[in-house]
């Protein structure tokens, strides 16, 4: 399904130019072809989602949508918890844990017509920005083999990449969606916190965790988000905000939007190729009548501690019943990255919050 996005696959299906089952035939066949050099996907479904195809197939040919996506096949982060799939966090033991339920992203899109090839690799918990991972295989960049696919959310950047799946959810904390999506060349989205719940989603950083859309377009992306995103009873931390049409406004052009660029922060240490590139975009959207202006980030290196105290503190707690019971099952990196987050004393962590909240307020 390489020259497919998710808007035409749904627009053809409804039109009856090509069948559920055609579509997610196709996409299993190009991860039966891929993946073992790949290594994209953890535990593929294709029983299951053939099943799940026929009978999309069966109600659209008996004139019943469940929603937008209908037939169109997507695949999931393995640390989204997906119905009688073992969600494994990237860890050797595969089943982790086995979901009873879907996460409440994984409902929305199912409940909206998607269906589920399998469930992807990752970085082993999350904690780390390259997609290596010694238990599953480390994932490799679609584009050229032997370089990273970015982390964590590795296996959802390169199958979208790769065309194994029409898009993906991925899980960001300090970059987890945005980087895979930048070394895969696809578009990857970290919506604002609350914005997606994590209901059923395995956290890396409980406070500082979110859910978004990786896709191969940025109407794809803004499809999905219309999807998933809203108010959920199982996520206390969920926006009661309405959920506009991210597609309504999308080729509204850039005039008169006003884009900060931070120069004490996002340009340091950039490599000089993107930056020239970075600064190539400003010049196009300022030329499009956007409106480019120069900030200072409030502090940026006790953000960076910050973000790392809590970050390091919460993954410790979600995972130190792994840690006491199996700590040779984990990668000696990623225990590492455990012990630090042990070693750190809770007025530390306390601290840290009421200064995140602190920074929070000096960009309102």
């Amino acid at each position: 399904m390489m020259g497919w996005t998710i808007e035409e696959l749904a627009g053809a299906i409804r039109q009856g130019k090509i069948s559920p089952v055609e579509a997610a035939e196709a996409c299993l066949a190009r991860v039966q072809r891929l993946d073992g050099r790949l290594r994209a996907f953890i535990t593929p479904d294709p029983e299951g989602a053939l099943r799940v195809a026929k009978e999309l197939e069966a109600e659209a040919t008996a004139g019943r949508w469940r929603g937008p996506l209908h037939g169109v096949p997507l695949a999931f982060k393995d640390l989204c918890h997906v119905r009688g799939l073992p969600t494994s966090c990237g860890t050797r033991t595969k089943e982790y844990f086995v979901a009873a339920h879907d996460c409440t992203a994984v409902s929305r899109l199912v409940a909206a017509g998607a269906l589920t090839l399998g469930k992807l690799n990752m970085t082993e918990l999350a904690m780390g920005p390259f997609g290596d991972n010694a238990h599953h295989g480390h994932v490799q960049n679609p584009w050229r083999a032997g370089h990273v696919s970015g982390g964590s959310s590795s296996g959802s950047g390169a199958a979208v990449g790769a065309g194994l799946a029409l898009g993906a959810l991925g899980s960001d904390t300090g970059g987890s969606i945005r980087l895979p999506a930048a070394c895969c060349g696809i578009v990857g989205l970290k919506p604002t916190y609350g914005r997606v719940s994590r209901a059923g989603v395995m956290p890396l950083s409980w406070s500082n965790d979110h859910i978004g859309p990786m896709t191969r377009t940025v109407r794809d992306a803004a499809l999905l988000l219309r999807v998933v995103a809203g108010r959920d009873p199982h996520d206390a931390t969920s926006s009661p905000r309405a959920v506009p049409d991210y597609l309504a406004g999308i080729d509204g052009g850039v005039a008169g939007l006003r884009a900060a660029v931070p120069e004490n922060f996002f340009f340091q240490g950039l490599d000089p190729e993107m930056a020239s590139g970075v600064r190539e975009a400003l010049r196009i959207l300022e030329g499009l009548g956007a409106r480019i202006e120069e900030i200072q980030i409030p502090d940026p290196q006790t953000m960076n501690d910050v973000c790392n105290i809590i970050s390091r503190c919460e993954s410790a707690a979600v995972h130190a019943r792994l840690y006491r019971e199996r700590p040779e099952e984990i990668q000696p990196v990623v225990r590492a990255r455990l012990e630090l987050g042990f070693r750190i004393p809770a007025h530390d962590y306390l601290q840290a919050l009421r200064l995140r909240a602190r920074l929070t307020r000096a960009f309102l």
